[in-house]
């Protein structure tokens, strides 16, 4: 997939002072200026490093990836969105992430997240570089399968602890941060099931675009009735399944040498085109991006920001 325009990439450390740790974050968004090849761990992606941002009021949209995840395992929608002229922030979740996963699976972790997402929203909006291009109080989030827990909190969310989940005991609400400058989402294999509770979603306002996976047996298509069931109105979701896919259908397809049966991510069920599908994902989030995020009567998200 070629975009339509020249990528430039620019890269952020942000502090989260409560969890103690630094945030990578990687910005990609068009630009005028020539790219060249750079590499991020195994990937090589043409992108103009510090580039000047091309045009103004850009949407920021911010990409939160799975459990365990690295940002550039979805590299593919990331280029296509910064080439249709998004502004693309991916952190990478430090304690969930790639190499650094010590925090899966705990109460710190679902109260880390959320608030990543808010920060790096802070840190695009405050950069000397990106914030003078991106359009004040407009804000889309996408997520991948955990991403899509972050996302939703992060808009405003209310999770609570599982029964079946590490803590034990009765449920109780977790602490998380939102934003209000959320205007949409885009929700692929979200992890819902810590928005079961009544009302736990009722202050999500706004259009989502949701996907689930046919094949998916890690966060299966029944958790997106939890969205459907959950928000104020359910006619604002854009829903379907994809046939044939599997949990990782959303992500870029890895290079051949990375191709293997060991490496779950690097699997689809068998007759599914994860590369073909990338060109429909990309092409079907850009065109709700465009829709929900250029038309001024777009409602926002009523979430305050709070601890």
């Amino acid at each position: 997939m070629q975009p339509r325009s020249a990528v430039g990439y620019r890269g952020l450390a942000v502090r989260d002072a409560v969890q103690d740790a630094v945030i990578e974050l990687a910005i990609l968004y068009p630009t005028g200026d020539t790219p060249h090849a750079r590499s991020f761990g195994p990937y090589s992606l043409d992108v103009a490093t510090d580039g000047g941002v091309a045009g103004r009021d850009r949407t920021l949209v911010v990409l939160s990836h799975g459990n365990g995840g690295s940002p550039w395992v979805y590299r593919d929608l990331a280029m296509a969105l910064a080439g249709m002229g998004f502004v693309v922030a991916m952190p990478r979740h430090p304690g969930n992430s790639l190499n650094d996963n010590a925090l899966a699976r705990t109460i710190k972790n679902l109260e880390n997240r959320p608030r990543h997402v808010c920060l790096s929203i802070a840190a695009a909006f405050a950069d000397p570089l990106v914030g003078p291009g991106l359009r004040p109080g407009r804000v889309a989030l996408i997520g991948h399968s955990m991403g899509g827990y972050s996302v939703l909190a992060a808009a405003g969310g209310q999770p609570w602890t599982r029964q079946d989940g590490p803590s034990g005991g009765p449920p109780h609400r977790i602490a998380v941060e939102h934003d209000h400058r959320v205007r949409a989402l885009v929700l692929l294999a979200p992890a819902t099931l810590w928005f079961r509770a009544p009302g736990a979603l009722s202050s999500v306002r706004g259009p989502i675009l949701m996907r689930s996976a046919e094949h998916d047996t890690i966060t299966p298509p029944s958790q997106a009735g939890i969205v459907l069931d959950g928000v104020p109105d359910p006619t604002q979701v854009d829903y379907r399944c994809v046939a044939g896919a599997g949990h990782f259908a959303f992500l870029s397809p890895f290079p051949a040498n990375m191709v293997h049966p060991n490496f779950p991510p690097s699997q689809d069920p068998p007759g599914f085109d994860r590369a073909a599908y990338q060109g429909v994902l990309s092409h079907d989030i850009g065109t709700f991006l465009h829709r929900t995020m250029e038309a001024d009567a777009a409602m926002p998200y009523r979430a305050s920001r709070r601890g």
